[in-house]
């Protein structure tokens, strides 16, 4: 099958990456058809199977991606040595990463029911790293006095559940800045570890 005029590999691919990531994030994995995806961005339905060969792989690829990219920056960053500065930095950082990839964000957690069992070892293993740091951060606290913090594994779901729900009802435009919030939250987020 020939391409399409300007049909590119090194641009198509991430279009199609780009367009069922909008797509999923709008109406939904299982609403979407590989058809709708095409039509988005301007190909033909037996081109979109030169780039990946199924949707549920196209779903994966978008999970995992985001994942390993979230671990990737979170491991780039600078390590603090205080746990108080760690979690200081992981809230900011989980804040701002998500905030600039709000589709990403989405799809990564309400589509995860939709992976086969075996796509979703995958993403739930790198979900799971990544819940690790923070653990690892307030059972720091806890051991030097600096958290009261009951069950760190608890608590951990529920701080990254707080820091990611700013996605669903954040607005550029809105009534607070970005600043605002991730200072009001990082706030909060020092209330709830006690410090």
């Amino acid at each position: 099958m020939a391409r399409r005029s300007g049909s590119h590999s090194n641009i198509t691919g991430p279009r199609i990456r780009e367009a069922a990531a909008v797509l999923f994030a709008r109406d939904g994995y299982a609403a979407v058809s590989m058809r709708q995806i095409a039509s988005a961005v301007d190909v033909q339905v037996g081109t979109l199977y030169l780039y990946t060969p199924d949707k549920q792989t196209l779903l994966f690829d978008l999970m995992r991606s985001h994942m390993e990219e979230l671990l990737d920056a979170w491991f780039s960053l600078p390590k603090m040595k205080l746990p108080l500065d760690q979690l200081e930095n992981f809230c900011r950082f989980h804040i701002a990463h998500h905030l600039e990839r709000m589709d990403g964000t989405f799809i990564s957690y309400m589509e995860l029911r939709n992976l086969e069992p075996q796509n979703h070892a995958v993403v739930a293993d790198l979900r799971g790293r990544y819940e690790d740091e923070l653990e690892a951060i307030l059972k720091s606290g806890v051991t030097s006095g600096q958290f009261t913090v009951p069950d760190t594994r608890l608590a951990t779901m529920a701080l990254i559940a707080m820091l990611t729900g700013i996605n669903t009802w954040f607005r550029s435009d809105g009534r607070l800045s970005c600043e605002r919030v991730t200072e009001t939250y990082w706030s909060m987020v020092r209330q709830l570890v006690g410090a």
